[in-house]
Formats: structure tokens, sequence, C-alpha cells
């Protein structure tokens, strides 16, 4: 597709002068073409023509095809099909290549759980996909750090604190930690005495922090809470597969972010309102948060501030990918236009995703101040439950792909209904019909070996070993013809961001080859050798593409 489509822009240039990027789609079924673009439709307003006139006129210089109102068909020919098959089994590894950021540094910051509460939905949706999105920043050749930002400083710990004094030490788990933070938040909201206990208490642990203090009752219960909180994200990130190269507790960026404001104070960046430091942000289209609160203790946003200068300092990173969900999206705004101030390569270099809720059917929204929340064990465990009453099967590794799967196939952005019924199916666009499709693979090819060492494999003829130059049967060249898109899919996913393209295309892949599967014998067929060749790369494909998804195939299902 590539080829074509830099071919027309060329045309398009030299006929029109205009620089412009065509667009190219898979011809619809009723058109006898593999390839349709509607730049004479699109280009029919600015050139002042019929968009058939101006068809006719890219065409004359291409020979493809015209069907009206003005659309320009392409058809590859089937030497085409063959060398790109004969590349991809030649050396698929470097044929599907990407040295797009190679040499580059990219920290992807995402997961970014809080210390002293259990670990929800949300946090297992952005682990999943931070980590895809990280495995396609390294496919491209970058050196990857995946990091992790969470608060072990702030109100949210001095309510669980709250609380937590009134517990015995010894006995602690990580939900009896989380059950403290909704009383201590209730008792916030509600108790005025207990808000101004809190709020001292806030200011106490920042001084254990800050100073390492491990000789009080106070200091001794709050890193006995931190250890906890940090070895069970540790134990479920290695459940998921996902890994993270650098923990960062907001007590190790608190301090850089308050002298930061505090220097931008005094050049006028930040302003002093009520006896709190601010940022008008109302200046940029934005609205005013405070950085710094009337105790003199760094908010959040000042914080963010301190994150940003303390991964450059360690980094100095090309990119930095920041993924949360949508509802910070414009608090982040704010800290990034504060921070463009004082340090624009920072923020020009900083990318930030948003994403949004993750629901079960029902549209039910849950909140952690109350303690209605999903837990991401529980998402898993849904998962493997239905997976064991559908196929009365308990394999880990098809219940953890068809979690991974169901979220990644989604555009990162809007709201996700997440249905574990609906993501064990071994039929439609899920994550058990992708490895079922390629265990089919796999099995294919475990007979042709069979009957190699069995001494009675056919051997093609030299012609057909070396490369056929017409495919007669429409599944075989279908399923060629995408597999060969591989490449270009990646590249749009790495420059997007985007690991829903990647899913689609892989699911959009496996249809091909049930129809190849269901309709083109391959062991003993004339052929054999051919096909058995475009199986191997279609599973090479799909092993290479399901690892990009954090997914592993399985021997059998």
């Amino acid at each position: 597709m590539e080829e074509i489509r830099e071919q027309l822009k060329k045309v398009i240039q030299d006929l029109y002068g205009l620089d412009f990027a065509p667009e190219l789609t898979p011809s619809p079924d009723n058109i006898d073409a593999d390839y349709s673009t509607n730049a004479p439709l699109k280009l029919a307003k600015e050139l002042h023509k019929n968009p058939m006139e101006i068809a006719e006129e890219i065409n004359s210089k291409l020979n493809a095809s015209i069907t009206p109102p003005g659309f320009i068909n392409f058809v590859l020919p089937d030497s085409y099909l063959a060398e790109q098959i004969n590349k991809l089994t030649d050396n698929f590894t470097d044929s599907v290549k990407s040295d797009e950021f190679k040499d580059k540094t990219v920290i992807c910051e995402f997961s970014d759980p809080n210390p002293f509460k259990v670990l929800h939905v949300g946090h297992l949706y952005t682990s999943v996909v931070g980590d895809s999105i990280s495995r396609l920043f390294e496919y491209a050749g970058a050196n990857v750090i995946r990091a992790n930002f969470g608060g072990d400083v702030g109100l949210h710990v001095a309510k669980t604190m709250y609380i937590l004094q009134k517990k015995p030490i010894d006995t602690l788990t990580i939900e009896d930690i989380a059950k403290c933070y909704v009383e201590g938040t209730a008792a916030y909201d509600e108790d005025e005495a207990a808000k101004q206990e809190i709020t001292k208490l806030n200011k106490e642990i920042y001084k254990i922090n800050a100073e390492k203090l491990h000789n009080t009752p106070l200091a001794e219960l709050y890193w006995k809470g931190r250890e906890l909180s940090y070895d069970y994200f540790r134990n479920f990130y290695d459940q998921i597969g996902v890994k993270f190269d650098k923990f960062y507790p907001e007590s190790t960026v608190a301090g850089l972010g308050l002298q930061t404001v505090k220097e931008q104070l005094d050049k006028g960046v930040y302003q002093i309102s009520d006896g709190a430091v601010i940022f008008d942000g109302e200046k940029y289209g934005l609205h005013t948060r405070v950085f710094i609160n009337q105790e003199g203790v760094p908010t959040y946003e000042a914080k963010d501030v301190g994150l940003i200068f303390t991964k450059w300092d360690d980094y100095h990173f090309d990119k930095s990918v920041v993924i949360t969900g949508s509802e910070q999206k414009e608090y982040m705004a704010v800290v990034l236009k504060s921070v463009e101030q004082y340090a624009p390569e920072l923020v020009e270099r900083t990318t930030h995703l948003t994403h949004g809720l993750v629901k079960l059917p029902g549209n039910i929204k849950m909140s952690s101040r109350k303690g209605n929340f999903l837990k991401a064990v529980d998402v898993l465990d849904m998962v493997k439950d239905e997976l064991k009453s559908e196929y009365d099967s308990s394999d880990e590794t098809v219940a953890l792909a068809a979690t991974k799967y169901a979220f990644l196939k989604y555009k990162m952005g809007g709201n996700i209904i997440f249905d574990p019924k609906e993501s064990v199916k071994m039929t439609g666009n899920s994550g058990p019909y992708l490895l079922y499709s390629a265990v089919r693979a796999k099995k294919i090819l475990s007979k042709e070996s069979e009957k190699f060492l069995g001494g009675s494999k056919t051997r093609a003829s030299a012609p057909e070993r070396s490369r056929r130059e017409s495919f007669s049967d429409s599944y075989e060249r279908a399923l060629m013809k995408r597999t060969i898109e591989y490449k270009e899919v990646l590249t749009e996913a790495v420059h997007e961001m985007a690991p829903h393209k990647l899913a689609n295309y892989l699911y959009e892949l496996a249809q091909e080859f049930s129809r190849f599967y269901e309709n083109c014998p391959v062991i003993g067929a004339e052929n054999e050798s051919e096909r058995i060749k475009l199986v191997k790369i279609y599973l090479n494909t799909m092993t290479h593409g399901l690892n990009l998804l954090g997914i592993n195939i399985p021997e059998e299902m």
C-alpha cells in the first residue's frame, strides 16, 4: 500500500503542484481490485474540476481503473505478492523491523497507583495499554523506561493513617489498609475534628518521609503500610506480565517540585493567592490551580512539576509519554502550561494520553472513595470464572489474553464496557479467537513436520520452490495481501501510539486465515510447500503482533 500511496502522491504533485496525502483503503467487494483511493473526490473542490475528470488525469499516469463518482482502483500483481511473501520468508524479523526510534530514549509513565490503596480496574487497564505502547516503541528501536508514579504522601495517606493508627500493625494486609482509606475519607468529610487531625497528620507524614524518620509509632506504621503496598503492586504486575524499570514515589519528587515552584514564583510564573501559591491558568484558557497550599505543602501539581524534572535529570528523554484517566486531562494541561513558561523543551517532548472509565455491563459508576469500586484482581477472577464455566479451562495464558485483548481492541480515549462473558468467546473479536487461530497454524506446521520426519514429504518442483507467479485461489491471495500490510500497520500504531490499530489488524488477519483454513487444503495439496510457507508467515505475524500486545500464544487450546 505504501508504494501505491507514494506513487499517487508524486503524480498529484507533478500534475497539480499540490502536496497532498492520498488515502488508500481496501476496495469494496463489488470492485475487482485490491485498493481504492477517493483522492479525486477530495481534490475536486480545490481544483474546481469534476472528480471523474481528475481521476482520468491521474490515471493516465498510473494505468489503474476508475469507477464513479471518482475512485481510482489498484490491483496488486501476483508477482509483487510473491516477491513480498518471499521477503518475509527469507527473514521475517528484518522485513518488519523499524529503526524509527533507534538511539532514542522514551519514558512511558503509566499505571500510577497510590500506596495505601488497592489497585482498581482502571490501573489494570492503563497497565495493559501502557505496556503495549512501551512495546511498540521498543519495536521501533527505542530504549524504553517504564515508569510508575504513586502518591506515598498526601491527603489520601493521612486519611488512611488516621484510621490505621487504631489497628494492630502485625496483622495488617493491603485490604485492611484500603478499608481504612474509605473510613478516613468519610471522617474527613463529616467530622470537623477529624478533618483537623488529618490535616495535621498530613504535615507529619511529609516530615517522616523528608527526614526518613523511623523511631516513632506513626513512622513505623507509615513505613510498614508503604512496604506492604509496593510488594502488593509488584506481585500484581508480575501476575499480568508487566514490568516497571522505575518507581517514583511522590515523596522523592515533592522536594524538587516545591523548590522549582518557589523559584518560578520569584520570576512571576506562579502567584500568591490567599496564602497559597497558584498558577493562573485562566490567562491561557485553562483554569487556576494551587501548587503549594496554605500550610506550605506541595500539592499534586507541584509534585508533577518535580516528576517532570526528575525524569529529565534521570534519563534526558527524547520523548515522555504520560498515560492517565481522562479526568486528569485538564489538570495535566495546567501543569504542563505552567512548566512551558520556563522549560518549553520538556513540555514539547511530553505527550499526555488519556483513557476513559472501564465499566461493567449495566453502566454502574464506581468510586474508591466510597469503597464500591471494581478491584483489578476481581476482573481477572471474573474472566477465569467465565473461562472455567464456558470451556472447563483454567489456562492462565488464555485468561490473561482474553483480558488484555478486551482492553486493547478499543481506541484509547472513550469509556469501555468490559464484558467478561464476551471476552472469552472463541468466535468474534476476542483474545481467545486470535489464540485459537494461531494454535491452528501451529498444528498445520506440526503435521508438516511429522510428515517430513516420516520420510513421506512430497518435494515441490524447482519452479514452485522458488516462486509462483500466480495465485488462482482467492482465499490464499487475500491472506497474502493482508499479511504484507503488517509493517505499515505497525508504523501507524507507533506513530499514533495506538495498540488498537494493531489489535484490530490481527483480528482481521485471523479472519482471513480462518477463511483460508476452511477453503484451502495445505498438507497434501499440489502447492503444499507454498501454502506451508504462507502458514509460517501467518504464525510469525501473529506471534510478533500478539507479543507487542503483551499476549503469549499457548501450545494448544
